[in-house]
């Protein structure tokens, strides 16, 4: 879904409290490997990746103290 997302010039997350598979049957190894994933899918298609505060201005965040 992170993919149609991006492709249709939406915003996309990830990590495990959305999926904890890599693949079918293959549980990812951390967080960091789906979002690894993400960002690279990203850059592929030519979408930039926002920064930690970048998103929090965008979903209006205080940053954490």
């Amino acid at each position: 879904m992170s993919i149609l997302a991006m492709n249709m010039g939406g915003h996309a997350r990830g990590g495990f409290e959305d999926n904890p598979y890599y693949r079918p049957g293959e549980v990812a190894t951390s967080n960091a490997q789906l979002i690894e994933r993400l960002v690279r899918i990203a850059r592929e298609i030519g979408r930039s990746v926002a920064s930690p505060g970048e998103v929090r201005t965008l979903l209006r965040l205080q940053r954490p103290r």
